[in-house]
């Protein structure tokens, strides 16, 4: 299911049912799941370890070597997980000697134009929209949605279950749950929709709000809040994730909505 005119090494490891279509080329250390479906003027270079059942559109670009200077020609990967669609003219970085890979995940969406950049690791099921730009080393939580023509600094951290809202410039951490929007970036309060979309109950997004409550609306700093958090809230699987998150941040996170200041 490889068009004559497609350019694939022999060395490919190419697995059944995958479509291939013209003037794509496929290198010679790649790996392709079964039921894959690669589109016409596709590059994949080597490093590329495709997983099953993805959709990989025109123009798009998977494993060149990274746009980073200390690169110096080492053996490293990209990863995208199962049921993975990336659109037209994505173009996705190996990993660097610091990492080893770059790895998307399962169920994600990576719309067209946008750039991952190397030793970035992407959570499953997020969807990244038109035109974002990632730099190298960021890590994003599972089921986070990034608007269009968004960015993100190098080295910055996202949670789980995250939206940030179009045109963003990510230049802190951003911890698990929350909406952000506004330039510059702001808290905006908790991803409530998207929660309930994914089986959250009432109970426990109240939960979480009462935790962001202290953190951005209580006039504490996020020392304090955290103390407060600990004191009076009993510990549960998300309270403890959001103070490991903040705590483990070495750029610390978002500020708060009018504040005028960073949160930490």
């Amino acid at each position: 299911m490889i068009h004559q005119l497609a350019a694939v090494d022999k060395r490919a490891k190419i697995s059944k049912n995958v479509i291939v279509e013209p003037f794509t080329t496929i290198a010679g250390d790649v790996e392709i799941g079964e039921g894959t479906w690669i589109g016409p003027n596709v590059t994949i270079m080597d490093g590329a370890r495709i997983g099953k059942n993805c959709r990989i559109f025109p123009g798009t670009v998977i494993s060149a070597i990274p746009q980073d200077l200390k690169f110096d020609g080492e053996d490293t990967q990209v990863i995208i997980g199962d049921e993975t669609t990336i659109r037209e003219c994505v173009t996705v970085n190996r990993g660097t000697k610091a990492l080893g890979f770059t790895k998307i995940g399962k169920n994600c969406l990576i719309m067209a134009t946008s750039h991952i950049a190397h030793d970035c690791v992407i959570g499953d099921h997020v969807i990244i929209v038109n035109g974002c730009g990632i730099a190298g080393h960021v890590e994003i939580g599972d089921y986070t949605v990034m608007g269009g023509l968004s960015a993100v600094h190098q080295f910055g951290k996202i949670g789980k279950h995250v939206m940030i809202s179009g045109g963003t410039l990510v230049r802190k951490d951003i911890p698990p749950y929350v909406k952000v929007a506004r330039e510059p970036m702001s808290y905006a309060g908790i991803n409530s929709v998207g929660l309930r979309r994914r089986g959250f109950t009432n109970e426990k997004i109240f939960e979480i709000q009462k935790i962001y409550r202290a953190i951005f609306q209580m006039k504490m700093n996020v020392s304090q809040a955290i103390s407060h958090i600990e004191k009076e809230m009993l510990p549960t699987a998300e309270r403890d994730e959001i103070l490991q998150f903040i705590q483990n941040s070495p750029r610390g996170i978002v500020k708060g909505y009018g504040t005028g200041k960073d949160s930490n």
